[in-house]
């Protein structure tokens, strides 16, 4: 069952989103530590009004076990949703990474992070929730959906591609060259 996430949920999600955004969460917080870096994003997340908090996120669930879950956002907000989580960071860690740009855009809900835990890949949990993002997209009244994708990551590109998203353009995001996929949804 794929139901929005709660802050009691942090246990169990938090790896979830370290685990999607893979080499860029240690980019991101300029912290080494697996530790430390679980700390902030679990602080976060439990935390209202921020890129990851919960309210941003949906979970996939089975027999009281999250096995998947997508955080996402309107792109336009973007800005407003980093600004704590940076502002922590140069506090707590003397990161010093005001500026790590923009992965998405005014005009389009954002899909973050989508990951699945490893055990249980490959029975269609990570499209049940990228279904589940679409429809809170429209839900919200958004008609365009974005997402980044590594460029030599190519089973989640061929995912996307098999769902309707079409690569848009190339990202350099964080010293990577992504692909910004769209699904546009029909008015």
């Amino acid at each position: 069952m794929i139901r929005p996430a709660k802050p009691a949920d942090a246990e169990e999600v938090v790896p979830l989103i370290i685990q999607a955004m893979g080499k860029l969460a240690k980019k991101l917080t300029n912290v080494e530590d697996d530790e430390i870096i679980n700390r902030i994003f679990k602080h976060f997340f439990q935390q209202k009004n921020n890129q990851y908090s919960y309210e941003n996120t949906l979970v996939f669930e089975d027999e009281g076990k999250i096995l998947g879950s997508l955080n996402a956002y309107d792109g336009g907000k973007l800005l407003k949703l980093r600004q704590p989580f940076l502002a922590y960071l140069a506090e707590h860690y003397q990161a010093n990474n005001n500026n790590p740009g923009t992965e998405t855009q005014s005009g389009e809900f954002y899909l973050d992070t989508i990951s699945v835990n490893p055990n249980t890949q490959g029975k269609g949990i990570g499209k049940q929730l990228i279904k589940a993002g679409i429809d809170w997209a429209k839900q919200l009244g958004h008609h365009n959906i974005g997402l980044l994708v590594e460029q030599n990551n190519d089973r989640a590109l061929k995912l996307y591609q098999n769902m309707g998203f079409v690569i848009q353009n190339e990202k350099q995001f964080m010293d990577g060259l992504y692909h910004h996929m769209v699904f546009k949804i029909n008015c």
